[in-house]
């Protein structure tokens, strides 16, 4: 394997960890407010500190107008209105189902790569990713299981958010091609995220958006640290190397939360089942590697 492709690999699987670790820390944070309030915090508040470092980090005279506009879109979408769609579905259908149906964003990932870059994933790379979301869907469990909310037209909603996450990674390589910086694609992308949610926010709860109680939202801007670090490790991976391993790799943020989970709150010992799903991730991940 190439020095490329490990670099590729570190940063996908960097990005794995610091959206695990992100989620992890999300229990902290929501505890008292909706998920909708919580991104009107995390959001804004890693646009703001990737627009502190901007200066330093993104030269503005060397950017590709197309580019920008490709990374500007790709905000419009992800995280504001997956955010959005999530929250809706959780609501809805349970949290179970919502993150189940939610995994297939890898598969619309390399579909969207192989129509909008010619990227065409081999045998080996399709069994992997398969290996994967199999090994993810086993850590999810049975959604039924918790008694989900009967199923209805809410369950397009994780179906779309997982549709747009996945087309959002291929344009957003087809713009770094032009503009080859993954500061400037995630800021953008935080930017327009922020702006978006902060109108949907003011709209839906007017002047109780910034009136919180208790203290589990002072978490929140770490999550959005974490969550915004995880897009610019992944968005630095699409720029070096294929969606069909950067995407699954992405995909395997569950892993980690539920490791971080365990240590930071003590959770009781994880089951056998969760056992076999991280296992059988690890092997996927080890699979692709090889392929």
């Amino acid at each position: 394997m190439n020095t490329g492709m490990n670099a590729v690999i570190l940063l996908a699987l960097a990005a794995a960890l610091f959206i695990g670790l992100g989620l992890a820390l999300t229990q902290m944070g929501m505890r008292h407010l909706s998920p909708l309030r919580g991104a009107c915090v995390s959001i804004p508040t890693t646009a703001l500190f990737f627009l502190l470092l901007a200066p330093m980090t993104v030269d503005f005279g060397a950017s590709d107008p197309k580019a920008a506009v490709l990374f500007a879109l790709a905000g419009l979408l992800f995280p504001a209105a997956v955010t959005l769609m999530n929250y809706g579905a959780t609501r809805r259908i349970g949290p179970n189902l919502t993150g189940a149906l939610g995994n297939l964003a890898p598969l619309c990932a390399v579909f969207a790569a192989f129509v909008l870059l010619g990227e065409t994933p081999h045998a080996g790379q399709l069994a992997a990713i398969a290996v994967i979301l199999f090994g993810v869907a086993l850590l999810f469990g049975n959604p039924f299981a918790a008694g989900a909310k009967a199923i209805d037209g809410a369950v397009s909603l994780p179906l779309l958010a997982a549709l747009i996450r996945g087309l959002v990674q291929p344009v957003v390589k087809l713009g770094l091609t032009a503009w080859p910086n993954p500061f400037a694609a995630t800021l953008l992308a935080y930017v327009v995220s922020a702006a978006v949610l902060i109108s949907a926010g003011l709209l839906r709860e007017g002047r109780k958006l910034y009136r919180f109680e208790g203290r589990g939202w002072l978490w929140l801007p770490f999550v959005g640290i974490c969550n915004g670090l995880g897009l610019l490790f992944m968005y630095a991976a699409l720029a070096r190397g294929p969606v069909a391993v950067v995407a699954p790799l992405a995909a395997c943020y569950p892993v980690p939360t539920m490791i971080f989970s365990r240590f930071l709150f003590a959770r009781e010992p994880l089951s056998a089942r969760v056992g076999l799903g991280v296992s059988v991730t690890v092997a996927g991940v080890v699979l692709l590697l090889l392929a």
